[in-house]
């Protein structure tokens, strides 16, 4: 059987009320790997919370990097428990998920949510190498007026991020 026609039959039960029906679902769709992200990244947008949970999940075992503005764009889930299975995708994509993260936060800083969400992913990257260039935005998402803070801060990071892409670019010996 074609691995598109596997991705339909394991999404057409992946939001349903049987909860082992869905965790089969769920990790035949891990299994299958990239090619069923498309399908569990339209989910994340489904009315059923279900669905967005599973389709969450999913992806934080997957690790797309993909996935990560459709992640960031549940960080403000109606579900607390989807905005948590983000947060952790997220954090699992580590660098992968820091430019649209701050395309975020420059865009909707004033949404409590995605600063909460934001500030999970953050914490859980700064445990390691990144430390230093986190530190700014992690302290301004924890002072008194973060929304404030959070645009300008997130916007300085991306111009960091993209220099040091860029440098990382320019000594490639093989472009």
């Amino acid at each position: 059987k074609s691995r598109r026609r596997a991705v339909e039959e394991s999404m057409s039960v992946l939001g349903g009320q049987d909860a082992g029906q869905r965790q089969r679902a769920r990790h035949a769709l891990v299994a299958i790997g990239e090619a069923a992200a498309p399908a569990l990244i339209k989910a994340l947008s489904s009315p059923q919370p279900l669905l967005r949970w599973e389709a969450a999940k999913a992806l934080t075992e997957l690790h797309t990097p993909l996935a990560a503005p459709a992640l960031v764009k549940a960080l403000e889930d109606r579900d607390i428990d989807v905005r948590w299975l983000a947060a952790v995708a997220l954090a699992g994509l580590e660098r992968a998920s820091l430019v649209p993260l701050c395309e975020a936060l420059c865009d909707r800083g004033e949404s409590v949510w995605l600063r909460e969400g934001a500030h999970h992913v953050l914490r859980n990257l700064s445990q390691g190498e990144l430390a230093d260039l986190l530190e700014p935005l992690l302290d301004v998402l924890e002072s008194p007026a973060p929304d404030l803070g959070a645009p300008l801060i997130a916007m300085e990071l991306l111009i960091t991020l993209g220099n040091q892409s860029a440098r990382l670019e320019s000594m490639d010996p093989h472009p």
